[in-house]
C-alpha cells in the first residue's frame, strides 16, 4: 500500500503510488508507529522542497520521529502547493530563488523566515488552499506557473497549457475558463524575475494553446 505522502498543486496530501521528481517537507506531521499523517498537515511555516538524492543519504520514509517526507511530480507542483527550495540540500537553487523573489517583489536582504511568513498567508485560507485571481491573460503566465480551472490543475509553460497529473502533464487545446492562480503571488514574481522551476520532462513539444 502507497504511504500518504504526494501532494498536489492544492496542496493536498494523498496517497497514490507515483513518487515523482523531488521530495520535500512541512515539518513532523506523520506517526512512526503506523506511518500514518497526523491531522495536522503542517507543523511548521517553512514548507520546503528538496532533492531525492544527497549525499548518498538514504532515509526510511516516515520511520522515525524526523520530518515527514513529501513527494512531488516536479518543482512547479510544488510551488504551486506553497513550497520553495530548501536552504540546506539545494543551496544554490534557494539563493537563486531568493535572489528572484526579492527582485520580483521589491525587497532585499529578505531572510527564509521573513519568505515563509509570506508565502504561509498566500498558500492558505484556513486551512484550505488560497486561490488568487488572475491580472491577464493564462498565456502570459510565466512558465511554472500553475492555475485551477474548473477543480482541476493546470501548468502554464512557453504559452502553453498542461493538465497535471500524478505521473505527469498532458497537453490541452481547449481554453481555460474562469481560471484562478495557484501559484502563490509572491513566487509568481518570482518566476517573472527570472527563476525557472524545475519541469517534468512530459511538459514538452506539446501542441499549443488555442483560444486562451
Amino acid at each position: 500500500m502507497p504511504l500518504q505522502n504526494r501532494v498536489t498543486p492544492f496542496g493536498d496530501i494523498v496517497a497514490t503510488p507515483e513518487r515523482g521528481l523531488f521530495t520535500g517537507n512541512r515539518g513532523i506531521i506523520h506517526d512512526p508507529g503506523t506511518k500514518t499523517l497526523l491531522n495536522k498537515r503542517w507543523s511548521n511555516p517553512a514548507w520546503i522542497t528538496c532533492v531525492c538524492e544527497f549525499r548518498g543519504r538514504r532515509r526510511d520514509v516516515m520511520a522515525t520521529r524526523s520530518w515527514t517526507e513529501l513527494f512531488f511530480l516536479d518543482e512547479a507542483t510544488s510551488f504551486a502547493a506553497g513550497h520553495r527550495p530548501c536552504f540546506y540540500c539545494r543551496r544554490h537553487d534557494a539563493n537563486r530563488f531568493r535572489a528572484a523573489w526579492e527582485q520580483g517583489n521589491g525587497v532585499s536582504a529578505i531572510r527564509a523566515p521573513e519568505m515563509d511568513a509570506v508565502l504561509h498567508r498566500e498558500r492558505l485560507d484556513g486551512r484550505a488552499k488560497r486561490l488568487h485571481p488572475l491580472e491577464g491573460p493564462i498565456t502570459g503566465l510565466p512558465d511554472g506557473a500553475m492555475v485551477d480551472a474548473g477543480g482541476e490543475s493546470y501548468l502554464i509553460a512557453q504559452g502553453r497549457a498542461w493538465q497535471w497529473s500524478f505521473a505527469s502533464y498532458a497537453a490541452v487545446d481547449d481554453a481555460l475558463r474562469d481560471a484562478q492562480l495557484l501559484t502563490p503571488p509572491s513566487t509568481l514574481r518570482a518566476f517573472r524575475a527570472g527563476y525557472r522551476p524545475a519541469l517534468h520532462p512530459s511538459a514538452d513539444t506539446q501542441p499549443s494553446l488555442r483560444g486562451a
